[in-house]
């Protein structure tokens, strides 16, 4: 395949190998690298501990009895919150100190004493507000000394057990929150803190108080969020992983997309979008998907960083995409007191934009490397693919027609989607056994297997979404006590006034000249400067905390800020709009070097370098760093006051067109390598598509045309006319 001259990336294609893509996957799923990468998910989701065959029963039995506790109280069993979520947090708590050795370099699979002494401790500290709920509720929240002593230690063996699944970021962050609101002339620290930051200081009983004995800390909205919907959806996603789903998404966004140019990305791009849906980790879906999809792209030309860097974008973007959006849906739903499908619908949008843009720069780097597709013959058949999977799509729509169409709650949903989801498991294996003519009783056994280790599996997927809420919940308790809010706002709009000072010498000059109102440009700058530090607040607070987590600290401490100086400057978007954009920034940190476990996992797929694929998968998701920005001055993007379909379609036209200049200009690429002033020209196009107006539209509009037009008679060899144009 022909390099072309003016691309210093290009790399030629491998030449076609007579083997069927069936093939090249069961390769695949051998390699080391493969293994690697699960092994990683292992110790980073599931602990990686390997007991004895005993204890390897006993936490089976305690992950199978938790998924059959949040399914009893989500269908047949009335239990109040407090109690729910006790239980909830006692049971991840037990698994952590079961399956996550105190050092993992150790690689230890011994459980020590200490382990078990932790494990009992910690479930006891949980489950003595159901022990004594009864006079927990009769004492109207005072704490007793038995409490002080007994919520101390569960606080501290909550961090750890945050440490130990989680790394240290978050473990900090909460105990510097805790040390915060110890500290000040009345607090157990009697230390005077900053002006800026000081409060009065709270003894160590209020404190306890707030986060263990009430439900505005540890046991507060974010985790009684996890135990209603979020444990449910995660389980669902696992069942449907181990039915098989995830191999039939995959095999069918190759049947379909195959034989295009760069067609194993594109397929990846569809096949993480899919399996985003009801995926709780980029970590997992990166060795869901990119087991399969990384060597395919490898084959078809990708260098084997950017194959891994494609399939780390999808698979963090994954998390965008409703209805589960990386397990913070429902959180998010809780925080701004809007229904959940709301929440959908606001993000549905910003969510197929950006796959769109992500399947379009793939296409670019297709043309860059001056790739193929597939040869047909490799591919699965289209109908057949489609028809033997077909029966994986039947719980997706029991799950979307009780949550659109009948309106049900998302548990209610959820749960007739997981019994829906347990007789397909269960009516698979025979069918298939009696449609080969072997027998159907072992086939049957296997079904109920596969049920049980789904359930398990489900647990053992959600030990770290509910220590990570437990914990984020520690800082929500901090701000509601000391009114750190109030103080944030003030801290970040000085750096942000700093900050729109210096850059407006610059750009006022520029906007008078064009006649703009002088003091609406100096609020939008300012604003603009919140929304940036916010961002990098996320991204920096996203290098050591999973999605969920990070996006209950944000938006505890600067959701709130972006709505207040919001209103204060006229921008007029609702709560909803805050929220959604700390958590995009949320989801973009799972891939910010040098941190990102997402693409460690890809890299050890693809055997590549993992700085490198984590700063490749940064470039592919830099457009997706423009998207809440667009959204925040267009709420339109959002669903948010369209009146009919037509305003609807040119609003999604409009972004989508935005987003393609946007990653043609990062790129460097469009028909052929751009010049430097036909980047700028598409920067500026996306830029521009951020206002909502009909004028910068049609503008943009425009001004695209030219650079195609500029780009094709270059192509044909017509470089000064281009040029000229």
């Amino acid at each position: 395949m022909a390099r072309r001259p003016d691309d210093e990336d290009a790399r030629p294609a491998e030449p076609p190998v007579p083997v069927t893509i069936d093939q090249i996957m069961a390769e695949a799923a051998q390699d080391e690298g493969a293994a690697e990468a699960a092994k990683m998910v292992e110790d980073v989701e599931a602990g990686g501990r390997d007991p004895n065959a005993l204890m390897k029963r006993v936490i089976f039995a305690i992950a199978l009895a938790w998924s059959l506790f949040q399914l009893s109280i989500a269908s047949v069993i009335v239990l109040d919150a407090t109690r729910s979520r006790a239980i909830h947090l006692a049971f991840a708590l037990l698994l952590v100190f079961l399956v996550f050795p105190a050092r993992r370099k150790n690689g230890a699979k011994k459980i020590p004493w200490y382990d078990y002494l932790a494990a009992l401790a910690s479930t006891a500290g949980v489950l003595y507000l159901v022990f004594d709920y009864t006079g927990i509720q009769l004492r109207y929240g005072l704490t007793i000394p038995r409490e002080v002593v007994i919520g101390s230690v569960t606080l501290l063996l909550l961090l750890e057990a945050t440490r130990r699944s989680l790394g240290p970021a978050l473990a900090v962050i909460g105990s510097i929150f805790i040390l915060y609101a110890m500290t000040g002339p009345r607090g157990a620290i009697p230390y005077t803190l900053p002006d800026l930051i000081a409060h009065r200081g709270y003894p160590i009983e209020r404190i306890i108080g707030q986060m263990y004995v009430s439900t505005e800390g540890v046991f507060g909205v974010a985790l009684g969020v996890s135990v209603q919907f979020v444990f449910l959806f995660v389980l669902f996603g696992s069942m449907l992983d181990r039915a098989g789903a995830g191999k039939f998404f995959i095999d069918l966004a190759n049947s379909l997309l195959g034989t295009f140019r760069g067609g194993p990305a594109k397929a990846s791009v569809v096949a993480s979008a899919m399996t985003g849906m009801v995926s709780g980790s980029s970590l997992a879906n990166v060795v869901t998907t990119g087991t399969f999809t990384i060597p395919l792209m490898k084959r078809s030309g990708y260098p084997a960083h950017k194959a891994a860097g494609i399939e780390v974008a999808v698979s963090t973007n994954g998390q965008l995409m409703p209805p589960v959006m990386g397990a913070a849906a429902f959180i998010i739903a809780e925080f701004t007191n809007v229904p959940y499908l709301e929440v959908v619908r606001a993000a549905f949008v910003p969510a197929v934009v950006s796959f769109i843009a992500l399947f379009f720069i793939v296409h670019l780097e297709a043309l860059k490397l001056g790739l193929k597709g597939i040869d047909r013959a490799q591919l699965p058949s289209r109908w057949r693919t489609f028809i033997e999977g077909i029966h994986y799509l039947a719980p997706l729509f029991v799950l979307i027609y009780y949550l659109v169409i009948a309106r049900s709650s998302p548990a209610f949903a959820v749960v007739w989607a997981i019994a829906t989801l347990v007789v397909l498991m269960l009516a698979q294996a025979p069918v298939r056994a009696r449609l080969r003519g072997e027998p159907i009783g072992p086939a049957l056994i296997a079904g109920v297997g596969d049920v049980i280790r789904g359930l398990e599996a489900g647990a053992r997927n959600m030990v770290g979404i509910a220590v990570a809420v437990a914990t984020a919940g520690i800082v929500v308790g901090t701000v509601n006590l000391t009114g750190l809010g109030l103080r944030l706002t003030e801290i970040i709009q000085s750096v942000a006034n700093a900050m729109a000072s210096v850059l407006g010498l610059v750009v006022l000059p520029l906007v008078q000249a064009f006649g703009a109102n002088p003091d609406a440009a100096s609020n939008t700058l300012t604003f603009s400067m919140v929304l940036v530090i916010t961002a990098i607040a996320s991204l920096i607070l996203g290098l050591g905390l999973p999605t969920t987590a990070n996006y209950i600290v944000m938006a505890t401490l600067t959701a709130p800020v972006i709505y207040n100086l919001g209103q204060q400057f006229g921008m007029g978007f609702p709560l909803l709009a805050a929220h959604l954009f700390v958590f995009f920034f949320g989801i973009l940190a799972d891939d910010t070097p040098p941190v990102g476990l997402a693409a460690y996992a890809a890299a050890a797929i693809a055997h590549s370098n993992p700085i490198r694929t984590g700063i490749q998968g940064f470039t592919y998701d830099m457009r997706t760093a423009i998207l809440p920005f667009m959204f925040i001055f267009n709420t339109h993007l959002l669903w948010i006051g369209i009146d009919s379909v037509w305003e609807g379609a040119i609003v999604f036209l409009s972004a989508v067109l935005g987003m393609f200049a946007f990653g043609a200009g990062t790129q460097r690429w469009l028909m052929i390598k751009t010049r430097w002033y036909e980047q700028i020209v598409l920067l500026a196009v996306a830029f521009m598509l951020i206002t909502p107006t009909l004028t910068t539209d049609f503008v943009g509009l425009a001004l695209v045309v030219l650079v195609f037009a500029s780009q094709w008679l270059r192509r044909r060899a017509m470089p000064s006319l281009g040029a000229g144009v």
